[in-house]
């Protein structure tokens, strides 16, 4: 991950603040070159500082009103290969790795109470997956986000 400098910072500033925003109006907004900011957006991208450029959306409004998470225990040497596994399992919106006494934690997006179930046995069939644990998600409290971080973020010197 690149180090980023105040005007970095600055640039990701303005994306929060207006996340479609165009080269040309973030030139103006910041006070430089089109070119320099799409260098520097080109740079940021190349360093992995944008995790994607892919529009989220209500899965419910695809017809998958059940919001779930599943905690995933799993043979541990086989990991890599479940990974793969759960790509492929397209009820499957996230999973991210854990420390503890669960290994994965996976969201899942189905469109009622026994298509949840058959996901859940999906996932549970994966040859290395030992067990799964499913919660209803209620309601997002917090979505996503950085900005609060922003202020935090001390540029590199």
């Amino acid at each position: 991950m690149t180090a980023l400098d105040s005007v970095d910072l600055e640039l990701l500033r303005a994306l929060v603040d207006d996340p479609r925003a165009t080269v040309v109006a973030l030139a103006d907004r910041l006070g430089l070159s089109r070119n320099t900011v799409q260098t520097r957006m080109a740079r940021l991208e190349r360093s992995g500082v944008f995790h994607s450029f892919e529009r989220t959306f209500s899965t419910e409004a695809l017809g998958f009103p059940i919001d779930a998470f599943i905690n995933v225990t799993v043979r541990q040497a086989e990991l890599p290969r479940i990974k793969a596994e759960l790509a492929r399992v397209p009820e499957v919106l996230q999973a991210h790795g854990l420390s503890g006494q669960v290994d994965l934690l996976v969201r899942v997006a189905c469109r009622d109470a026994q298509h949840l179930f058959d996901t859940d046995a999906r996932i549970l069939a994966i040859d290395g997956v030992e067990r799964t644990e499913t919660s209803l998600a209620m309601g997002e409290v917090i979505a996503y986000r950085v900005a609060p971080l922003m202020g935090l973020a001390r540029p590199a010197r």
